[in-house]
């Protein structure tokens, strides 16, 4: 199998306080995994590492063949391209529709092509459901309809990672099935996910493997 993730022995600290010591699990293709824990235990910044806006101060971690550790700058948007990333707050541009906000992305990340750009919109819009909205701006969609744009984003540079950081934070329990239903099929095809969340509830209904942030340790439960 291919590993997407693998930390060995990674310390992650934040002001200088330690935030997650001896860190040690992998991630394989198409694998889903849920990230558990209390508020403040390390969620976030573990996910972060992973795109290196939080750096590692001990340790060896490779990220979609990137060695995290020793990743230099110029090295860092092709990193990120290969990871899609879903907020709880949707970071959606409140000035453009769901077609526009997700051109831009692509036209951000090097597209120029006309038509392939807006075959990649219509497709990713497809897989999640949300053609016939894409000419709606942010404020005229749903909570749910949004994430399911973020996720469209998210997907846009056909991401070997998704890390959804809290995706059901802001939405109400159908939605949040919804959501996480369709995170779970896009592992299936193959995109590895890590999923952030305080919902035991969707971690019993829809099972994956659950890594917990505890006692500035990563476990296995």
């Amino acid at each position: 199998m291919t590993k997407i993730v693998d930390y060995r022995d990674v310390l992650v600290t934040r002001n200088d306080l330690i935030v997650l010591k001896n860190v040690s699990f992998s991630l394989e293709k198409g694998e889903f995994a849920y990230l558990i824990g209390k508020v403040g235990s390390g969620k976030s910044s573990l996910m972060k590492t992973m795109y290196a806006e939080v750096p590692m101060d001990e340790g060896d971690a490779t990220v979609v063949d990137y060695s995290i550790s020793e990743i230099k700058r110029k090295q860092l948007p092709y990193l990120r391209r290969q990871i899609g990333i879903v907020f709880q707050d949707f970071q959606l541009l409140t000035d453009r529709s769901a077609h526009d906000n997700l051109e831009f992305v692509l036209r951000a990340t090097g597209w120029h092509d006309k038509n392939a750009i807006a075959e990649r919109i219509e497709e990713v819009l497809t897989r999640v459901g949300m053609v016939k909205k894409s000419y709606k701006m942010p404020h005229e969609l749903s909570g749910g309809e949004q994430q399911r744009i973020v996720i469209a984003r998210a997907l846009l540079n056909k991401p070997q990672l998704i890390l959804a950081d809290e995706p059901t934070g802001n939405l109400d329990p159908d939605t949040s099935h919804q959501i996480v239903a369709l995170l779970h099929n896009i592992a299936a095809k193959g995109t590895a996910v890590i999923m952030a969340t305080h919902n035991i509830q969707l971690v019993e209904e829809f099972p994956g493997r659950v890594l917990k942030c505890d006692n500035k340790k990563l476990v296995e439960c």
